[in-house]
């Protein structure tokens, strides 16, 4: 499709305008095995991630901030791979890839402040880690259900409120261009607008340091306080520093290194090959959705120790 071959029907009362999803790398060539990939890889994320979810609901010890934060991770991780697996399974198997555009602009929602909520929870781990390990004595009375509440409410509906913004103000916008360069709709989003809003972009850069870049600065400030005083600690608070805050950092940089690569697809001018553009999407939604209950389920003592009963039974 072209910039003019925008796919359009009436239905009674709307007018539905489809976009082209032109991120796929040798389709029609491969279409069999992406769909067998990505099918085995939901299944996987649903299991997986189900599972440690189920862990820490059952299970009394495991009612403890640290791990309630574990479980709203992986429910984030189950929600983005429904909201965007199966589109893909169905664009696998389909003559032509197309998408309408409400539908990419609620896909970009929801990518966006899944991310955003992400960033919140890793933080507000960092946070319950820090009084863990720094305040012992203090930590019943800082860490009680009411503020554990608190905390799970501002990551889920910061995000919301923050991310819904450009969707509501795009939704009528003027398209010149119907081809998307991508499998899933992102940033990226903007190149098809006719024209490109200066407020928008603003505004992006506003959530972008709300939403990432402060959360970030906050996790690295309390786990360098953690690593400074269980430097100067006994061995044993050594050892729960490094227990507990490890696969935290490992889900931060994995996490945080695969969101740079969205940023520089909107804020750099020059276009990213369409095959490294396509295997680093694949590693945005195959990689980090699997690789958060695998580091928590074998990383976290006691959910490990809870999943190899469940295993062993």
């Amino acid at each position: 499709m072209g910039k003019r071959s925008s796919l359009t029907f009436m239905d009674n009362r709307v007018n539905v305008t489809y976009i082209t999803v032109d991120g796929y790398v040798d389709l029609y060539k491969y279409r069999y095995l992406y769909f067998v990939i990505m099918f085995t890889a939901y299944i996987l994320i649903i299991c997986s991630n189900s599972t440690v979810v189920y862990l820490i609901w059952i299970h009394q010890n495991l009612h403890e901030p640290m791990y309630i934060f574990i479980a709203a991770l992986l429910i984030n991780s189950l929600v983005f791979s429904t909201v965007i697996y199966p589109k893909l399974l169905i664009d696998f198997l389909s003559e032509k890839q197309i998408i309408s555009y409400s539908a990419c602009l609620f896909q970009w929602f929801i990518f966006y402040s899944l991310a955003g909520s992400e960033f919140l929870l890793l933080a507000a781990m960092s946070y319950d880690r820090y009084v863990s390990i720094c305040k012992p004595l203090q930590y019943p009375a800082i860490m009680r259900k009411t503020t554990v509440s608190i905390f799970l409410a501002l990551a889920w509906l910061v995000p919301v409120c923050q991310t819904a913004v450009p969707p509501v103000m795009n939704a009528n916008k003027k398209l010149c261009n119907f081809t998307f360069k991508g499998i899933i709709c992102n940033s990226t989003v903007y190149k098809l607008h006719c024209e490109s809003s200066r407020l928008l972009n603003i505004y992006g850069l506003v959530v972008l340091v709300n939403l990432v870049l402060l959360p970030v600065l906050f996790i690295l400030f309390t786990y360098t306080r953690i690593f400074i005083i269980s430097y100067r600690s006994c061995r044993e608070v050594r050892r729960k520093a490094a227990q507990t805050c490890l696969p935290h950092l490992m889900v931060l940089i994995n996490f945080s290194c695969l969101s740079m690569f969205d940023v520089l697809l909107l804020r750099l001018e020059t276009d990213f090959p369409k095959t490294a553009r396509f295997i680093i999407t694949l590693q945005i939604i195959l990689y980090h959705p699997l690789f958060n209950p695998i580091i928590y389920g074998l990383k976290m003592k006691e959910i490990s120790k809870h999943l190899k009963k469940l295993l062993c039974k």
